[in-house]
């Protein structure tokens, strides 16, 4: 961890621009899962605490793509589905930065940046502007006082923002005397809000989320306390082959593949898999993975049961038997319960763990079983000394499903970026950050 941190810059009277991923899911008008939003939030109290003024830039969704997608297919797009507003109105209602607010004259968020006397402002420390540049951003950056937040609307609601446009780039920056990268799950994309503004600010600095993900992974990577044990799992050995490599060759001790993954791994063994997911053109890539491991000095251990169900029947065929009995009309969709125990006792006495990936279709019960008990056994090998990391969408749900999420040292909330640090990338976004 060589850059700096927020903890680094003197922020009073400063307005502060701080890149949060406030990306979450929105049904009806309400917020899901605050995850996200509430791993932001230490860092923009620290800045307010510190008498900055802070300004809040995310994206959401993907609304140009789908906005092409409607248009070729002639349906209606609603740009409504990617507004920031119900954050805006979360942080409002259920977090205790309005607590924070310093007197004075403010910014209305339902005017978009029209001023408001004192006595209209009272307490209230959250603002809104319908737009993430602009005359109006502009009017309301100036217009804010410390102690005070102003959350930008959705910033890939302008092409500027993925094509990483100077301009764009240029427009966040004015008026920003320091910037703050604290989305750590979109630091692997070189878009506006996360390298461009870098060239137009002179003082840019890691938040404490940010932080603390490259100290949990940086030292995973680099100096991981032993024996140290991966869980990979997932669809696609494709979408993993990067990070399998770069863990072989920094010598993980073992690594546990499940999920879909695993059936790509089997097929180029010479057993059938039935109608299981396979990458057939990524058959001899699995064997070179194993010949690696082998020279490595690496355990490699695939799954030795796993539950299927027959593609004629799926609702009342549920089993589990082992890989070798498996025949050509049966879908493989967990790990079985030899496999899970087995994966556990691999994890006793580890002292670092690194879980990306599902065991299985976890989305659908009972075919999360399997995740649920990694989860479990993760847990419980983090009681008794390690230091677990878990990352990735599926991963990150089965523990917080299973109750477990204050039982795992860190949770990463980057999904691509947590593999591409894995795997030993650079991350564009960590890259245009000040050094130390």
């Amino acid at each position: 961890m060589n850059k700096k941190t927020i903890k680094d810059v003197d922020l009073s009277g400063k307005t502060v621009f701080i890149r949060v991923d406030f990306n979450v899911p929105i049904k009806d008008g309400e917020i899901e899962d605050d995850t996200r939003i509430q791993g932001a939030i230490p860092t923009i109290k620290y800045a307010i605490d510190h008498g900055a003024k802070v300004v809040l830039a995310s994206h959401l969704g993907r609304p140009l793509k789908d906005k092409k997608k409607a248009e070729e297919k002639g349906t209606e797009f609603d740009p409504g589905k990617y507004s920031l507003k119900p954050v805006y109105e979360f942080l409002r209602s259920h977090s205790d930065l309005q607590l924070h607010s310093a007197a004075g004259e403010g910014v209305s968020p339902e005017s978009g940046g029209v001023a408001l006397g004192k006595a209209e402002i009272k307490n209230d420390a959250v603002f809104f502007v319908e737009d993430g540049v602009g005359e109006k951003v502009e009017e309301a950056v100036s217009r804010l006082q410390s102690g005070q937040v102003l959350l930008l609307e959705n910033l890939r609601l302008h092409a500027g923002e993925e094509k990483n446009d100077a301009e764009f780039a240029q427009k966040l920056a004015k008026g920003i005397d320091v910037y703050v990268n604290d989305a750590f799950g979109t630091a692997h994309r070189a878009h506006a809000s996360t390298e461009g503004i870098t060239h137009f600010v002179e003082t840019c600095v890691a938040g404490l989320l940010m932080e603390k993900e490259l100290e949990f992974l940086g030292k995973a990577l680099n100096n991981p306390e032993r024996p140290f044990v991966a869980i990979l799992g997932g669809a696609k050995v494709s979408d993993k082959i990067p990070v399998i490599e770069s863990l072989i060759d920094r010598k993980v001790d073992k690594l546990l593949i499940g999920g879909a993954m695993a059936y790509t791994f089997f097929k180029a063994q010479g057993y059938t898999v039935g109608k299981s997911l396979v990458e057939d053109d990524m058959m001899p890539t699995a064997l070179e993975i194993e010949e690696k491991a082998k020279a490595a000095g690496v355990e490699l251990l695939l799954p030795t049961d796993h539950q299927v169900v027959d593609s004629y029947d799926p609702i009342n065929s549920r089993k589990a038997i082992q890989i070798e009995f498996t025949n050509a009309g049966l879908v493989g969709l967990d790990i079985g319960p030899d496999t899970a125990a087995r994966f556990a006792n691999a994890l006793k006495g580890a002292k670092t763990i690194v879980w990306n990936g599902p065991m299985g279709m976890f989305e659908e019960k009972p075919f999360d079983e399997g995740t649920i008990a990694i989860a479990n056994a993760v847990a419980e090998a983090t009681e008794k000394g390690a230091t677990s990391i878990v990352g990735g969408g599926d991963s990150v749900a089965a523990v917080n499903q299973a109750g477990l999420a204050d039982k795992i040292s860190h949770i990463s909330t980057g999904g691509g970026a947590t593999l591409e640090f894995l795997a030993g990338d650079i991350l564009p976004g960590v890259e245009a950050l000040d050094n130390k």
